[in-house]
């Protein structure tokens, strides 16, 4: 809870987590992504072995967070959401908005 704390008082804008939207229209998590990427909505790159283990385990993670704007936002995909939440603030970091 801490990861997520620090990452919502990080950012000015909104913070949206989404976890496996994909099952409320029964799809696989290999047919969202591949419906995502038909659909324009790439997600970011996504390594191919997190990938795999979101096919593997059926399971998104989407982060959508906006650290400085309301325009101005990033995208983080995985299938654990402790691994998630440290992308997301490695972005931030990266970004020159540190603590």
């Amino acid at each position: 809870m801490d990861k997520l704390q620090n990452l919502l008082n990080r950012c000015k804008c909104g913070v949206h987590i989404t976890v496996n939207a994909h099952r409320d229209y029964y799809q696989t998590a290999a047919e969202a992504l591949e419906e995502k990427k038909l659909t324009q909505s790439i997600p970011p790159e996504i390594s191919p072995e997190v990938r795999a283990k979101m096919i593997e385990l059926d399971t998104i993670i989407e982060l959508h967070f906006y650290p400085d704007s309301p325009i101005g936002f990033f995208e983080v995909y995985h299938y654990d959401m402790d691994a998630a939440l440290d992308e997301a603030l490695t972005c931030i970091e990266q970004e020159g908005n540190q603590p």
